[in-house]
């Protein structure tokens, strides 16, 4: 078992409590409400939004808390009115 497989299953935190969130407006279902930002990115790609492991990770401003950038291995809490835009960085995009 690799480093990444026992990482996730030593945690199991929020395990069995799917969530669905949006990212860049496309649903993804997350399988746990207590995610980094590196396994949205990851689930995000896996569900086919056209995002890479690279691009920023911005939480959308909710419940009256700003937008907030986050780390890959910044965890977070998640619900069913997070939204999330992920992109390169590129203004110009």
């Amino acid at each position: 078992m690799d480093q990444t497989t026992t990482e996730k299953t030593a945690s199991g935190k929020g395990k069995g409590h799917e969530v669905e969130v949006k990212v860049n407006r496309k649903p993804v279902v997350l399988r746990k409400k207590e995610v980094t930002g590196l396994e949205v990115k990851e689930a995000a790609i896996d569900q086919g939004v056209s995002i890479e492991l690279g691009f920023i990770l911005v939480r959308e401003a909710e419940h009256g808390h700003p937008a907030e950038q986050i780390d890959d291995d910044q965890e977070i809490k998640v619900d069913k009115h997070t939204e999330f835009s992920c992109n390169d960085g590129d203004d110009d995009a």
